[in-house]
């Protein structure tokens, strides 16, 4: 990655926003975009079309997106890993570890509380298994996937008490807070900071890092409809991100602001790694969660990538560009967790 001043970004004092540009994208990146551009935003555009008008909008269209992860069962985790599923009384998660890598029940090494995509209202175990399970065997640590509540059936609210459960669950098994790394992609992204700012306003031990995905953290739509992004997106718009906040969350048509995180001030937050495309619409969402960083002193760092789709760190299986970034991903956490107390991410055997 190359360091420069951030795209669209206002440096702001007292710190400045910490950027890295990727090299120009791979040819398959490239053509990924294009395919998908041609092929999935015409879909996408269409279903804004069926969820924003009866009999279909509201509650209807959310159910049938949540069955979207349904279709998603075939993907698969990476040959050795291994799973273990956890229940809890209002969602479910899954434990995603590598057999050559430290479980977990050894406490002492570290974690990942991971929150997938999808608009809070699709994507879930199967959707994300091998993508959380993929970056979960690059820091070397074991990963719980959460299946936090979703919409029609958990507002926003709910879903940071999911996230802090899923949190709590962790602390109270005896894994200490510097052990643990939120991360999450798209809405799982947002949420990753809006669970670290929830546990800070409970007192709570904050987690080591925090890593997103092209996140989706500003629930009014109004600055991603202005950007030029908004156009060049190969898959989202301004308008299918606004489905869920304005129909399903807004409260007689108002948001309330403290339901994003880039209304918030960051003070005391650890460690952030910001991963986005140059062309996507949410852009403006980690450029945004980056100068709140700037702002606190966090440390932090904003990579922007080329050309890339949305959460193309998903495609590695494929994409070179994809490997990269979750390579960079992989580094930073083993980085932030062996900070603390010298080193726990890896298992130790005896020569």
């Amino acid at each position: 990655m190359n360091q420069g001043a951030a795209t669209g970004a206002i440096p702001v004092q007292p710190g400045r926003v910490n950027v890295e540009f990727s090299s120009r994208a791979s040819l398959r990146l490239r053509l990924a975009n294009a395919l998908l551009r041609a092929v999935l935003r015409p879909a996408v555009d269409g279903l804004c079309v069926l969820g924003e008008s009866a009999p279909l909008r509201g509650d209807r269209a959310f159910w049938i997106a949540n069955r979207a992860d349904a279709l998603a069962a075939p993907l698969r985790a990476a040959r050795g890993t291994r799973r273990e599923m956890v229940r809890f009384s209002d969602f479910r998660a899954e434990w995603l570890w590598h057999r050559d890598d430290p479980g977990p029940d050894e406490t002492d090494h570290g974690a990942i509380v991971y929150f997938h995509g999808g608009g809070f209202l699709a994507g879930g175990l199967n959707s994300h298994r091998r993508h959380a399970a993929r970056i979960g065997r690059t820091a070397g640590v074991p990963v719980l996937n959460v299946d936090y509540r979703q919409l029609p059936k958990g507002h926003i609210t709910d879903t940071v008490e999911d996230a802090l459960t899923a949190y709590r669950y962790l602390l109270e098994r005896g894994r200490p807070a510097e052990r643990i790394v939120f991360a999450g992609d798209s809405a799982g992204g947002g949420l990753a900071f809006m669970a670290a700012l929830a546990a800070r306003a409970r007192g709570m031990a904050l987690p080591a890092a925090l890593v997103a995905m092209a996140p989706f953290a500003d629930l009014d739509p109004n600055i991603r409809r202005a950007h030029r992004n908004d156009r060049r997106d190969s898959m989202l718009s301004a308008r299918a991100l606004s489905i869920p906040a304005m129909i399903g969350f807004a409260r007689d048509g108002v948001l309330d602001p403290a339901w994003s995180p880039v209304n918030h001030e960051f003070t005391g937050l650890p460690p952030v790694l910001i991963q986005v495309s140059d062309i996507e619409v949410l852009l403006p969402d980690s450029e945004a969660l980056a100068r709140r960083c700037a702002e606190a002193g966090v440390p932090h760092t904003l990579q922007i990538w080329n050309n890339a789709v949305h959460v193309f760190q998903a495609g590695a299986d494929i994409l070179p560009d994809a490997r990269a970034a979750v390579a960079e991903i992989g580094a930073f956490i083993r980085r932030e967790l062996d900070s603390h107390a010298g080193g726990y991410t890896k298992r130790t055997t005896a020569a």
